[in-house]
């Protein structure tokens, strides 16, 4: 069995429930990052016995937010001594705009993995872009390097969409599955 941690910052909570609906599909647990960019007690350790880490963060003026740039600025210490080398990633974020930069996001969390020597995990799912599709279908966004999600600046965490909600589950699936995968 392989062992998935969602390391991920949240704001305002709509982070958070991304984060709890990507660590469903991957049957993950959950490591959040605090208000101060700090991991819990034992988060290191549990990160380097991991199989597959998914980062997530929300976007912030087109970039992660601090706390999450502050955990990956001190994940300095793994990438020394090459702890996560060949470690499974992914990752995902959201932001109140449609678009909001969130690609720039996504892709300096893919850098941070390849920095590590992680093997990256893209979304693997086709854009729901017919005249037919709304923002209730999974990967509305378009993503492909990882889960997009949006919630709107007054929207509570209960408003999330379903479609961003299943994008992130079937994301966590599919990283999980790949971790399976590798690890044989």
């Amino acid at each position: 069995m392989t062992t998935t941690i969602v390391v991920f910052h949240s704001g305002y909570g709509h982070t958070q429930r991304l984060a709890q609906a990507v660590a469903e599909g991957a049957n993950a647990e959950l490591l959040a990052i605090d208000a101060e960019g700090n991991l819990p007690e034992g988060g290191w350790e549990r990160l380097a016995a991991a199989d597959a880490i998914i980062f997530g963060t929300p976007t912030y003026m087109g970039a992660a937010s601090w706390q999450f740039k502050k955990f990956a600025d001190a994940s300095s210490k793994p990438w020394f001594s090459r702890a996560w080398q060949d470690k499974v990633f992914g990752g995902f974020t959201n932001s109140a705009s449609l678009n909001g930069d969130k690609q720039n996001t996504l892709v300096s969390l893919v850098t941070l993995a390849a920095q590590h020597g992680g093997i990256w995990v893209s979304l693997g799912m086709l854009p729901s872009n017919a005249k037919a599709a709304d923002r209730n279908d999974p990967n509305n966004l378009g993503g492909s390097i990882g889960a997009l999600a949006q919630s709107p600046s007054d929207a509570s965490v209960a408003e999330m969409l379903p479609g961003d909600l299943e994008t992130g589950r079937r994301y966590g699936a599919r990283v999980a599955e790949v971790a399976a995968k590798l690890r044989g």
